[in-house]
């Protein structure tokens, strides 16, 4: 089971949204990359980014700060991005400067013959996020509800060729309310590719009940508000996962 750090990005600082709300942010570090090699020193083996101002203007934003969490870690471990990746250009630009994954959401939802392409494209290195709420996906940042099933779009990106399906539940992301294993849980079984679950994650309890459930298909699980108010102390909970799961 991989615990993810998430370092969100606005303005080229790093900040946790509640709820997707950009008016809503709290700003925990002035420098992404120092906040990079935090979490690599602290034990992580893989970061998920988000450039905010992105995924709300549809285009990248937050490149420089991006480039240079991929100078500090990017040789040392696998580094996922996700906001405002809508073609193919911005696909390969960004693997080139060495990252990992990248994370497809809305442009996938709205325009699927550009996801097809890009698996086509960069086999192995495309990852679909799906955000919903309710079991409906939501797109632009959250902004807009569609009337798409999780788990009926799950399947035909998929057959695609992804890599695996990141799941955020809106109404829990920065809430610490618990992250929604039920619908985390139905997803993955509907799927052959690896699930990353996302939002709400908020205490040991949280991971001991993610680590039952891995065996479904859940590789992991996305760690942000929790792991920077300290309500969840990182290398403890991602070596409590290595020890439930025997890694």
């Amino acid at each position: 089971m991989l615990l993810i750090p998430a370092i969100d990005l606005k303005d080229g600082k790093c900040v946790r949204l509640k709820q997707g709300d950009m008016n809503n942010s709290t700003t925990f570090g002035e420098d992404p990359a120092e906040m990079a090699r935090r979490w690599l020193d602290a034990g992580a083996r893989r970061l998920h980014l988000v450039d905010l101002n992105g995924a709300f203007a549809g285009k990248p934003v937050n490149e420089p700060a991006i480039r240079a969490i991929l100078r500090e870690v990017g040789d040392e471990i696998p580094v996922q991005l996700g906001g405002g990746i809508r073609d193919l250009d911005t696909i390969e630009r960004y693997l080139d400067d060495g990252l990992s994954y990248v994370i497809i959401g809305t442009a996938a939802v709205k325009n699927p013959g550009f996801l097809k392409d890009a698996a086509s494209a960069f086999g192995g290195h495309i990852i679909v996020g799906l955000d919903a709420k309710d079991g409906k996906v939501a797109t632009d940042g959250w902004s807009k509800l569609t009337g798409h099933e999780v788990v009926d779009l799950a399947r035909k990106f998929e057959d695609y060729g992804i890599e695996g399906v990141i799941y955020t539940d809106i109404g829990r992301d920065g809430m610490l309310t618990g992250v929604n294993i039920d619908a985390t849980v139905r997803l993955a079984q509907a799927l052959s590719i690896p699930v990353i679950a996302s939002g709400g994650l908020s205490n040991l309890a949280d991971i001991e009940a993610l680590c039952a459930v891995e065996s479904e298909g859940v590789q992991g699980v996305i760690c942000g508000r929790a792991i920077y108010t300290g309500d969840l102390d990182f290398t403890a909970g991602q070596n409590r996962a290595d020890e439930l799961n025997g890694d």
